[in-house]
C-alpha cells in the first residue's frame, strides 16, 4: 500500500511560516528535527499528510517555488480565512473565493509568508 506522507518546501522565514500556517490556518506543530544545519519543521491537520519546511539560515534568498503550483489546505470558513490572511500576512489573493456546488466545496487561492499559493477549501 502507498500513502502521501509529505510535502518539503524550502523557507527562508521559519517563523513567519509557523505563524501563517499553525497561527492563523490552524496546522498543528507535527514534529521537527535538525539535519546537515537544517531545521525540518513540519505542520499537519487532521490527516496524516503533513507539510515540511526546510530552513537553513544559510540560505537567505527567497526560494522560487519551482514547479509547485500550489498547497491545499482544509479550512472552516473560506471567506473568513481569506480576509485573516490578508489582514495578518498581507497575502495577496490570487483567485477570490468561489463556490463549487457540484464537489461541495467552496475555495480561494492566497500568498503565504514565502510566496507559495495556498488553496484555501472549505466543505459544505
Amino acid at each position: 500500500m502507498s500513502d502521501v506522507l509529505h510535502t518539503a518546501v524550502r523557507v527562508t522565514d521559519l517563523d513567519a511560516m509557523c505563524g501563517f500556517y499553525e497561527g492563523t490556518l490552524g496546522l498543528d506543530d507535527a514534529r521537527q528535527f535538525e539535519a546537515n544545519g537544517a531545521t525540518n519543521y513540519f505542520v499537519s491537520g487532521d490527516g496524516d499528510a503533513e507539510i515540511q519546511f526546510k530552513y537553513d539560515p544559510e540560505e537567505t534568498e527567497p526560494v522560487e517555488p519551482a514547479g509547485i503550483e500550489h498547497l491545499a489546505v482544509e479550512v472552516a470558513d473560506v471567506d473568513g480565512m481569506v480576509d485573516a490572511c490578508v489582514e495578518e500576512w498581507d497575502s495577496e489573493i490570487e483567485r477570490e473565493a468561489e463556490t463549487f456546488e457540484e464537489l461541495g466545496l467552496r475555495a480561494a487561492f492566497v500568498t503565504d509568508p514565502e510566496g507559495y499559493v495556498v488553496e484555501l477549501i472549505e466543505a459544505l
